[in-house]
């Protein structure tokens, strides 16, 4: 593998601004917080502001923080292409009598989660030394297939310089090529500067395989999705390892790779039952990384699959400081759980392992819908002349962070039921809203409405 490195790359964390129809529907199937909390009252104010809190905190420690702006919701668009005719609150109305559940689906706000809004490869991996892009294609759940169209316009915007950046085409929606996006994605190497190696996660082989998977939730990763989206960005086969999850940790709740594994540098964190097949895992990686891998395995008598579903304690987003260490962001609900508590302070801080810190942040809006640290971010390693190619203005600093959080508060309710999604009214308020976002975030036209 190729030895050349780049000092100037540094790792942005992209987090989604959640959106203005945060609610609780219970869309995700296979998502146990998702399913348990369906129905609550949701506070999308609170929940915009805790994402911005957490974005503003990892700024302030000397962490590169990027933004992305959430969905056009509810998606009209998709329920008049489903047959429901006439003004905006007669489309709304009619689907909240025929169609509820398919309402609640063009009103979701998961696009917050970018961790599923494609898959990146910096360039130092790349053939072509480009930034490479994939959307995904997100076709195993209806809310979510509705925004992959969006997505690659966003991340066309942005990322629009054609010297540096590569935009690939979404997957072809079907189940053979079931695509969840960077979740199900890592990249391992010595430093961010320096070549890498990419785990790509998959849950079942729509053509072949032994028929291994799991009974209970949808698998939602294919291998050959993830092997197509290697292929789109130019990887070898010496820079790729595929490796199957868990069945049962699928069952158990474990929707992504992301929610039992996390890694960072040359660090893998991960359950014991992240990977059907561990130590083939480990081997393929530790043969095809320049860098000794650094497993930290957190064994099933430690942490049982129910306490990491509930803490979401691998959904955590894995940060390099300059001394060489790492700091752990894990959610609050890790301070709920005695085991998991207990094994971050005996089992990670006190291991031989660069994990040198634990800070706690409270997204807890995002995490009753199934979404962690880690499902808020979309990784993307730049190196100095990339991020200044970067267009609009989206690199959070104080000021942005200051007129985000303004523009929360003149937008957003702070009570959204399921019921409310009918309310032609919220409708309005959507696209007031991100029409001026849009501008804040100088991104030009992006959303269906100012096409």
């Amino acid at each position: 593998m190729s030895q050349e490195t780049d000092p100037t790359v540094r790792e942005v964390n992209f987090d989604g601004l959640v959106g203005p129809t945060h609610n609780y529907s219970g869309l995700a199937h296979g998502n146990v917080a998702s399913m348990t909390h369906e129905g609550l009252v949701a506070n999308p104010r609170e929940a915009a502001l805790q994402g911005l809190g957490k974005m503003k905190s990892l700024m302030d420690a000397g962490y590169a923080q990027g933004v992305l702006p959430p969905q056009q919701r509810p998606d009209l668009g998709a329920l008049r292409a489903l047959g429901f005719t006439g003004s905006d609150a007669r489309v709304l109305s009619r689907a909240a009598e025929e169609a509820p559940q398919v309402l609640r689906a063009v009103c979701s706000a998961s696009s917050m989660w970018t961790a599923n809004a494609g898959t990146v490869t910096p360039s130092l991996d790349a053939p072509d030394r480009r930034v490479q892009f994939t959307p995904a294609n997100l076709q195993s759940s209806f809310h979510r297939y509705l925004e992959p169209a969006t997505t690659g316009r966003v991340l066309a915007a942005i990322f629009r310089d054609e010297r540096y950046f590569a935009h690939h085409p979404v997957l072809p929606s079907t189940p053979a090529f079931s695509d969840e996006g960077a979740a199900n994605h890592t990249r391992l190497c010595g430093d961010h500067g320096e070549a890498g190696v990419h785990l790509y996660v998959y849950g079942r082989q729509a053509f072949g395989g032994d028929g291994v998977e799991p009974r209970r939730f949808p698998a939602r990763q294919t291998l050959e999705a993830s092997q197509a989206v290697a292929r789109q960005h130019g990887l070898e086969e010496a820079q790729t390892v595929f490796a199957q999850q868990h069945p049962d940790a699928i069952d158990a709740g474990v929707f992504h790779n992301d929610v039992i594994a996390v890694g960072n540098g040359p660090v893998l964190l991960y359950h014991e039952m992240a990977f059907r097949d561990e130590q083939g895992t480990l081997d393929a990686l530790r043969a095809r990384m320049a860098t000794p891998l650094i497993p930290v395995r957190v064994p099933a008598e430690a942490v049982s699959l129910d306490d990491a579903v509930a803490s979401y304690l691998f959904n955590s987003q894995l940060l390099s400081n300059p001394d060489g260490t790492m700091t752990l962001v894990v959610p609050g609900e890790c301070q709920e759980r005695e085991a998991v508590w207990r094994c971050l302070q005996d089992h990670l801080l006190a291991g031989n392992n660069p994990i040198a810190e634990v800070v706690v942040k409270d997204v807890k809006q995002s995490m009753r819908n199934g979404g962690g640290p880690a499902c808020l971010r979309l990784r993307v390693a730049l190196s100095g002349e990339e991020r200044a190619a970067v267009a609009g203005r989206v690199l959070l600093d104080d000021a942005l962070h200051g007129e985000l959080v303004a523009w929360v508060e003149r937008h957003y309710r702070d009570r959204l039921a399921p019921a409310d999604l009918a309310d032609p009214q919220l409708a309005h308020e959507t696209l007031t809203a991100l029409d001026e976002l849009t501008r804040i975030l100088k991104l030009g036209s992006v959303y269906p409405f100012q096409l």
